[in-house]
């Protein structure tokens, strides 16, 4: 069986790991979650390359797949890693604009990684707006983000934006991708919800060379 490692500082790690379980029932996928550096590696890209060194270190040229199932590791370390380590593949959450169409889109973030050279390019290509939410990664990992308040910070952010209001949501957190159904609720039905996870499939059905498995990604 292929083994594939899921490296993250949250419950985006376990979000994306229960996802690639049930799409490639095939993998065993081995899960590394570094919780007690969360709020370090979500804030500084260089904290975040030697917290994943330093926990992939058993598993790097031992398993047939490292996922980064972190946006912000994976803008500014994932090129690192793959020079680094070159007979080890490695995957990563990446921001991707081939499903946005030229419509108003939002994108949900954290300041750390609207600081890195990948966003900044991404967001001015698409136009899009940003709305930085530092606070709800940990308040998700603990399980303590109510959807008042991710009603009242939506809403807030909004109405200082002249009631801009999106038809394309990008997270840019692999947390949010929990808070999808709080998204629509929200914004409604009609609102496109984008996120890294399904790119990051294929690619990890590329890198594996899995390719029957591709023609179930829709």
């Amino acid at each position: 069986m292929l083994k594939v490692v899921v490296f993250d500082s949250g419950y985006g790690g376990e979000l994306f790991a229960d996802y690639l379980e049930e799409e490639l029932p095939i993998l065993e996928v081995i899960r590394v979650i570094d919780w007690r550096n969360a709020n370090q590696i979500l804030k500084s890209p260089k904290f975040a390359r030697g917290a994943a060194e330093k926990a992939l270190q058993p598993y790097i040229n031992k398993v047939d797949l490292i996922v980064f199932a972190n946006y912000l590791l994976s803008l500014t370390s994932l090129k690192y890693f793959c020079r680094k380590y070159k007979s080890q593949p490695f995957v990563g959450l990446k921001l991707n604009n081939t499903k946005i169409v030229n419509k108003p889109t939002l994108i949900l973030a954290t300041k750390s990684l609207t600081k890195t050279f990948n966003y900044y390019w991404f967001s001015r290509q698409i136009q899009a707006k940003t709305i930085i939410l530092d606070d709800w990664p940990t308040l998700i990992d603990d399980g303590e983000l109510t959807g008042h308040k991710i009603r009242r910070d939506l809403r807030t952010y909004l109405s200082q934006n002249n009631g801009f209001a999106p038809e394309q949501i990008v997270l840019g957190c692999s947390q949010f991708v929990d808070l999808k159904s709080e998204f629509i609720k929200f914004f409604g039905h009609n609102t496109k919800i984008i996120d890294g996870f399904e790119s990051a499939l294929r690619e990890t059905c590329q890198t594996l060379k899995l390719r029957g498995a591709l023609k179930k990604i829709k």
